[in-house]
């Protein structure tokens, strides 16, 4: 149907339904797109749309086409919190993306861009009809600073405006329970009290970013104010090069001969000047070696964050902070440039969901098997979680390590909530004393008003969980590890990334690690297994803990800090549609980590995987080693 539009082919919305649904930014623009970062993307929108194994939109056939609407299911722009997906469609001549549904960091870049949006279907016809459609179309419902910055046709338009004298009306909100999200917000936005739905302006703590998105901030700056750039308190400002720290190592030939490597490792060049021009603290390559100092959303809570901040990234998964019970959220290229002018945000208050999790977790299930459980269950399949705060509670989360914590955190992005958060508690005390040598006071307002209204809450009896796996294409394809009808071949296995490169993410494939020589065992022949740091921290741990040799001695290959396979930009990486992945990264959208089918598991699933040679869990293969010794599945062992 597409192909036809491409051609010139006027077709109905009868006609082309059913609309596609979850199109992730990954399909509008792929990361190699990204490396554009000017009106150039405006080529390339829709290159990675993947229909039944079908690519119909090809460089520039979307700006030949003179489209000014998009047009889609739900849940559209999930994913990555990337810009240059809305930007690329701006400058291919989209004016309007309708859809049932939006992911609320999409949506929010649009907004910020002066692209409008809907979910009425019924401007379709009207404009069909050569009808105008008023701008009230798209500012009713919204609250009023959000509307402001429609009207106004962008954030850069607005923040003129709050120069030039410009202030949001603040209404009266009476006292009331508030949840912990809702008081972080209230304290940064210098109100008593906020309601849900309201939209305030909120200073930051920290406002970071990476290299794969710094340029096009950079950008938007230069083009709005030349060389009249303040900045507002740099130090709370921070640069990562993590993304494509590795690109050399996986780019293939015919890309490289587009000149795209060039690039790619332009865009950390663009960053490190300018965090050299404006003093900023940037954590860069390595200077002895190959590598970096390690993943943003790592160091960040390594180092910097603490509960009760407000934290900015460039990166959809800047939720990991929450952790530590920080109130950090992703915002696109347009907010960032914004917040380092100002040092604030735009906020609208958020409903908050609830997990619970209860029960003890079973031996060999981790939080990621939790994430993986919560992305299959219908409130978040059917996208009834997106924008709203996730906050972790319940005995279960007592138990789990602040590492552990982040893989929950982090994965909010997958949900398409705004963020996750955890109250601080006495395990929060811990890693700050135990990482940074901090004696962290938890103050009194540090919790959720017992009272505080919820939207939804969602029961998980942990005691009942299984290993899980998200099958390729989505990470809410989840199903248990037991529910696996045949084998599954193994071609690659990797850990790393920021949702799996943490310290307890590579003790978890130690453990098996260990048990696997202790067994005769090593890394299946068939079978490439790649563990990548998620910083140096974590690094020189696994050296501390006498880790890295039992990793090498199994066959294991070691790589340096960076995000790697997880962005389609280092070892890990799949080169044909044929080889299949198994991975603790966190999602799995076509072409995310290379053209072959990913699937997603836990640490320990990962490293047993490897070993077998075929997806299994530990415990799956802890059970099989003890009756099937000498099965020819356990390829690495000697005797076989």
């Amino acid at each position: 149907m597409m192909e036809r539009q491409l051609l010139g082919e006027d077709v109905s919305l009868e006609q082309a339904r059913p609309l596609r649904t979850d199109v992730s930014t990954d399909e509008i623009t792929p990361a190699y797109v990204c490396y554009h970062y000017d009106e150039q993307l405006g080529e390339y929108p829709y290159l990675g749309l993947d229909c039944s194994g079908t690519r119909p939109v090809k460089p520039g056939s979307v700006k030949a086409g003179n489209f000014a609407v998009a047009v889609a299911g739900r849940r559209y722009g999930k994913g990555s919190s990337r810009e240059a997906s809305p930007f690329a469609e701006w400058c291919a001549g989209i004016r309007l993306v309708i859809a049932e549904s939006f992911e609320r960091i999409y949506r929010q870049n649009c907004h910020n861009l002066g692209m409008l949006t809907s979910t009425d279907f019924g401007l379709i016809a009207r404009i069909r009809r050569g009808e105008e459609i008023p701008l009230d179309e798209f500012t009713r419902g919204e609250d009023e600073l959000t509307a402001e910055l429609i009207r106004r046709g962008g954030l850069f338009r607005l923040t003129e405006a709050r120069r030039s004298g410009w202030r949001l009306p603040m209404p009266t909100v009476p006292v009331h329970p508030m949840t912990y999200a809702e008081k972080i917000i209230a304290r940064a936005s210098g109100s008593r009290n906020v309601a849900t739905g309201q939209s305030v302006f909120a200073t930051a703590n920290w406002r970071y970013a990476h290299e794969y998105v710094s340029p096009m901030s950079i950008s938007f700056l230069r083009r709005e104010y030349g060389d009249g750039i303040e900045l507002h308190d740099p130090h709370s400002i921070v640069c990562f090069s993590d993304h494509l720290t590795f690109i050399h190592r996986s780019m293939p030939s015919e890309r490289r001969a587009l000149g795209l490597l060039d690039l790619a490792q332009r865009l950390g060049q663009v960053q490190t000047a300018f965090c050299e021009q404006f003093g900023l603290r940037h954590h860069g390559l390595l200077a002895d070696r190959e590598g970096s100092e390690g993943i943003s959303h790592s160091i960040m809570a390594e180092r910097y964050v603490e509960p009760g901040h407000l934290v900015v990234g460039t990166d959809s998964h800047t939720p990991h902070c929450g952790a530590l019970g920080a109130l950090a959220f992703g915002i696109g290229a347009t907010e960032m440039a914004n917040a380092w002018l100002t040092g604030d945000v735009r906020v609208k208050v958020p409903e908050t969901c609830r997990v619970n999790l209860t029960g003890e977790l079973p031996p060999g299930v981790e939080a990621k098997d939790i994430v993986l459980h919560l992305l299959r269950l219908p409130y978040v399949r059917e996208g009834r979680a997106i924008g709203q705060v996730i906050e972790y509670t319940g005995e279960a989360i007592a138990e789990l390590t602040t590492d552990e914590r982040a893989t929950l955190t982090n994965m909010v992005a997958e949900i398409g909530g705004f963020t996750g958060i955890i109250v601080p508690d006495s395990e929060t005390q811990r890693f700050l004393r135990e990482r940074r040598g901090v004696e962290f006071e938890i103050e009194p307002w540090m919790h959720s008003d017992p009272d505080a209204p919820v939207a939804h809450t969602i029961e998980v009896d942990c005691s009942r969980l299984e290993p899980m796996l998200a099958s390729p294409g989505d990470p809410g394809h989840g199903l248990m590890v037991s529910e696996l009808g045949n084998d599954v071949k193994v071609d690659i296995a990797y850990g790393g990334s920021c949702t799996g490169g943490k310290r307890e993410d590579l003790k978890r494939c130690h453990d098996v690690i260990r048990w696997a020589l202790e067994h005769g065992l090593k890394v299946a022949e068939s079978t490439r297994f790649i563990l990548q740091f998620g910083s140096q921290d974590v690094r020189d741990y696994c050296a501390r803990e006498g880790m890295l040799e039992a990793f090498e001695r199994a066959g294991v290959e070691l790589i340096e800090p960076g995000c790697g396979a997880c962005v389609n930009a280092g070892p890990g990486v799949s080169e044909r549609p044929d080889q299949v992945t198994v991975s603790a990264i966190n999602r799995n959208f076509p072409g995310r980590s290379g053209p072959g089918q990913v699937w997603l598991a836990s640490p320990s699933t990962v490293a047993a995987s490897a070993i077998a040679g075929r997806i299994v869990s530990f415990e799956q293969l802890l059970a099989g080693r003890s009756n099937a010794k000498g099965d020819a599945r356990y390829q690495g062992c000697p005797d076989t």
